[in-house]
């Protein structure tokens, strides 16, 4: 927190001779508090070696979950939901649950923050209750003013340019279903063969970029043309950054089309085409536009034999993807939906224990 009592009382002792020297010890303190501790707003937030350490932890929570029934006791994380979801609520938490912490869900549409309080103060204020904050919001902005003054971990649950958490728990299953264990993570992905197919200016793609090139994936993505579906341009220029950052970095490629994204893929990923209240003829065009990088048994049959289909749920058959794919032996759907709970258990044991920082 800002400032425990003991340190408190530390700096009484120091400065008992003048309140003047206290007030500016204290002070100096609440400024500096929060250089160790560590905010997720981005997955390029986190270091390889450090993803490596979250899924080789995450890998073993998942095989011993009983080891670790201790591991945050009396942790209190808060979860922030201005936008709703099923799978963060739940396994956010039903992890703190298992791991003996207390997570307190709240809904910004029944009390809304950023109104009548900054995002900056609800930071600091959080700071003084809290362990942890996890916040799925509709802008970046607003994860940036949750961390302004925070000196507890916050986490991006989702906004409009990132989805970490989502990335581990794809890292986590890809791995998985590579063959590979807790002692693998670090290489687990390098020269992995990754497409996705679909609206590239989204914050699921955003992320799955920035996780290829620090992983050392070869990524392609595909989707429509025009300002609607464009890449940020910041988001090219990280990416170009971090794939030049080391000579095991991956790649990341924008195709023209799907079918050149998913040959030879080993793992073809599709997110939802449509977002909340969208419908009647705006629904209709941005279908049409999308149809061509459908996820279907023939465009799957460009991918390698044994390539994988991932979606990070919630999913529309006959939209992103035809119900043959979701559906058949190739998607690992809800392996991957599940290893939510186990990547952002791991994540959120490294940030509260400050073994990230």
């Amino acid at each position: 927190m800002l400032a425990s009592s003991n340190a408190v009382r530390r700096l009484v002792a120091q400065q008992a001779t003048s309140k003047a020297p206290l007030a500016a010890a204290v002070a100096k303190r609440f400024k500096t508090s929060g250089a160790g501790v560590r905010h997720i707003t981005k997955i390029s937030d986190l270091s390889r070696p450090e993803i490596s350490s979250i899924l080789s932890l995450a890998m073993e929570m998942k095989a011993t979950p009983t080891d670790y029934f201790t591991a945050l006791e009396n942790k209190t994380l808060l979860m922030l939901f201005e936008k709703p979801s099923l799978r963060t609520r739940v396994s956010l938490e039903a992890g703190m649950t298992s791991l003996g912490g207390h997570g307190i869900a709240y809904m910004t549409g029944d009390s809304p923050i950023g109104k009548k309080e900054t995002y900056e103060d609800t930071g600091a204020v959080l700071s003084r209750m809290c362990d942890a904050v996890t916040a799925r919001v509709k802008s970046r902005d607003q994860i940036a003013g949750l961390a302004a003054n925070s000196t507890i971990p916050i986490v991006n649950a989702l906004d409009d340019y990132a989805h970490p958490m989502q990335m581990l728990a794809d890292m986590q299953v890809m791995m998985e279903h590579s063959g590979v264990g807790p002692s693998g993570t670090a290489d687990g992905l390098q020269g992995t063969k990754f497409a996705f197919c679909g609206d590239l200016n989204n914050n699921v793609t955003y992320d799955l970029m920035r996780t290829g090139a620090i992983m050392g994936m070869d990524v392609r993505v595909a989707g429509p043309k025009g300002a609607d579906f464009a890449i940020e341009q910041s988001v090219l220029d990280e990416c170009a950054e971090l794939s030049s950052a080391s000579p095991d970095a991956g790649t990341v490629k924008v195709c023209e089309t799907a079918e050149e994204a998913v040959d030879g893929a080993d793992f073809v990923y599709a997110d939802s085409w449509m977002s909340y209240g969208i419908q009647g003829e705006e629904r209709n065009k941005r279908f049409n536009m999308l149809l061509p990088y459908q996820v279907n048994s023939k465009l799957m049959g460009l991918a390698a034999p044994t390539a994988k289909f991932m979606n990070c749920l919630p999913a529309m058959r006959g939209e992103e993807q035809t119900a043959d794919v979701i559906d058949g032996p190739q998607s690992i759907v809800f392996d991957q939906a599940e290893n939510r709970l186990h990547a952002q258990k791991a994540l959120l044991y490294k940030l509260i224990l400050k073994e990230i920082v």
